[in-house]
């Protein structure tokens, strides 16, 4: 699918798109979706390899992803040689989460890494399925396999026309016998594969990653040929001590985790290797070392065209892509390693009055590090005006960073509105964002990187306030990279990309409301940049935007008439588990990682 792969390679595929309508899940249409199912068809009719759909907030784009993933070939529709079936993956756990739970999404069949299930062995049932009898004795025969719930809904999705798994789980399984190539390939959220293909594909060396760190500590690393050469060597000790660990009869709950984090280790370190000695490979390679000789060390690709083609193209025959924010698809073509040529892009319209989403501007100065400190003492007055003017609704803040998230709360509580706050650290953020949404009060969430994957309809939140223009971050060495080749439109589409998906947080359906006021004046010029790469129905928010009619500042009428219970009086105990009628597994992920850091361990 990459370079010049065409669809004449391909074995027939798709065998039927006409039949898109028949797999629509829901009783009726609503909004655009007849017509994007429409062409969608006409699209893969057309022979696309892959079609890129960019449906806005609320156009329903789980329900388009069930009618697509449906058209696959069935076993009784082909020979022996051609493939069958659908996944239906999406980076975003929260996502799958939702799908789990959808009563039209039925027969989607979720399975998710083994940390996320408890044994059912005596006296384990408190164990993930990943640190189990059966991952701690060597040769351990479980008479209870056929009823684990890990094994029997791995079983169930490898079985059915529709397996469902976080992307991580999808990339992870990449060459299994249990989840093989199938005919359609359906990525919800899709925006970000490509950052998210070079977050996987990223190895960070160092004391809590590397378990013979104290062994194996590197020498001054000054470029990829060191950083290959030292990845060698810890690849070598890595296999020794697995070999160590193999020969013991049983192993400790920490030791199965040391033997995984090894194993996981290795294949990485033999990816990279392989990689950057391979003279045909298209991957570019970065290395950091901020701590000179002895330090951490962290290896980087840039544009994994290859490691995505392993993991997701030759996954399936044809590949459907959803978002609101693929924003330009040769650019998005080009950072995935696809042949523009082959993909098709279907826009679907949006239907949420503009009037019902508007933007405003209380841009007060710039948020770079340089202005912050002058800048954010007004953006704060300007969060109090905006208390004022919601004194019954709740608010959410996008605060950007937690440094950014500290100096405001620490501004608001001394302006006397501490009482209707509510604040997370990277510990607590789940349970103090599901406490926070459980609330009838209407308090105010200040949050870090809650952009995405956060549906906020109706009374859950009506407005928001955004502080700083999310530009990716220039220390990193990607980011740099990047813009050292002059990738500055990658870098302004990054950041459009992100508010856009935040503006879409407050307001979920065509009925619903819900105002974003724009706090840095970065944001603007943002506006102008990414012009060009902007929707048509974002566009129509921004040409709209103007300057609120705010109350004069006064904290006292600030307070309204909610919560004065702060961001600590969580009604969950924090606890991460839900539970799900139709799955056995939970979404185990720690608070402080990434929403996929829950499924690396996979078989």
């Amino acid at each position: 699918m990459t370079g010049s792969f065409t669809s004449a390679d391909r074995l027939p595929s798709c065998v039927d798109p006409a039949r898109i309508f028949d797999e629509f899940p829901a009783p009726s249409y609503r909004g655009n979706q007849k017509e994007a199912l429409a062409d969608i068809r006409d699209a893969f009719a057309a022979g696309n390899d892959v079609v890129l759909v960019r449906a806005p907030t609320g156009s329903g784009k789980s329900l388009l992803a069930r009618a697509i993933a449906g058209c696959a070939r069935t076993a009784g529709e082909g020979g022996v040689e051609q493939l069958i079936d659908s996944f239906y993956t999406t980076p975003q756990v929260s996502q799958l989460d939702d799908v789990a739970e959808d009563s039209l999404l039925e027969d989607l069949n979720v399975i998710r890494g083994k940390n996320n299930y408890d044994c059912i062995l005596p006296g384990e049932t408190d164990t993930p399925v990943n640190q189990a009898p059966c991952a701690r004795e060597r040769q351990f025969d479980c008479q209870v396999k056929h009823r684990c719930p890990y094994f029997s809904d791995r079983a169930i999705a490898s079985n059915r026309r529709i397996a469902a798994m976080t992307l991580a789980y999808f990339m992870q399984t990449a060459g299994s016998d249990v989840f093989g190539p199938r005919d359609v390939v359906v990525i919800d959220e899709a925006h970000g594969l490509g950052d998210w293909a070079e977050m996987y594909a990223t190895i960070e060396l160092g004391p809590d990653t590397v378990p013979v760190w104290d062994d194996t500590r590197p020498q001054q690393v000054d470029d990829l040929e060191d950083a290959a050469g030292y990845a060698q060597r810890l690849a070598d000790v890595a296999e020794r001590r697995v070999q160590e660990l193999r020969q013991q009869e049983e192993l400790t709950a920490e030791e199965v985790a040391e033997r995984d984090r090894l194993n996981k280790l290795r294949q990485d370190l033999g990816w990279f290797v392989e990689d950057y000695r391979d003279p045909e490979s298209v991957t570019t390679w970065v290395v950091d070392q901020p701590d000179g000789e002895g330090g951490s060390v962290t290896i980087k690709p840039l544009d994994p065209e290859k490691y995505l083609k392993h993991t997701v193209w030759d996954r399936g025959h044809r590949h459907a892509l959803l978002s609101a924010t693929i924003l330009n698809k040769e650019a998005f073509c080009a950072n995935v390693g696809l042949n523009p040529d082959n993909v098709a892009l279907v826009e679907v319209g949006h239907t949420f009055p503009v009037e019902n989403r508007p933007l405003y501007d209380v841009t007060q100065g710039k948020m770079t590090y340089e202005h912050r400190d002058e800048t954010l003492p007004k953006i704060a007055r300007i969060v109090v005006r905006a208390m004022q003017a919601h004194p019954d609704e709740k608010g959410l803040i996008h605060c950007h960073s937690y440094a950014i998230a500290e100096k405001l709360e620490s501004l608001l509580v001394d302006f006397g509105v501490g009482p209707r706050l509510r604040s997370h650290e990277s510990e607590d953020r789940d349970g103090q964002l599901t406490a926070w949404k459980r609330t009838d009060d209407p308090d105010v969430f200040l949050s870090v990187k809650m952009e995405e994957a956060l549906d906020l309809e109706g009374d859950l939140c009506r407005w928001q306030v955004i502080c700083k223009a999310p530009y990716p971050n220039t220390r990193d060495s990607r980011v740099a990279q990047r813009l050292e080749d002059g990738q500055w439109g990658w870098y302004y589409r990054t950041a459009l990309r992100t508010v856009i998906q935040a503006c879409g947080r407050v307001i979920r359906a065509p009925d619903d409301h819900g105002a974003t006021y724009l706090a840095d004046s970065s944001l603007l010029d943002l506006f102008e940049r990414a012009r060009v790469d902007m929707p048509d129905w974002f566009a129509e928010q921004v040409d709209r935007m103007a300057p609120p009619d705010l109350p004069t500042f006064d904290p006292s009428a600030a307070l309204g008439g909610g919560s004065v219970g702060g961001g600590s009086d969580s009604d969950d105990g924090g606890s991460q588990s839900r539970s799900r009628s139709r799955s056995r597994s939970r979404s185990r992920r720690s608070s402080g990682t990434s929403p996929m850091a829950d499924v690396w361990d996979t078989e």
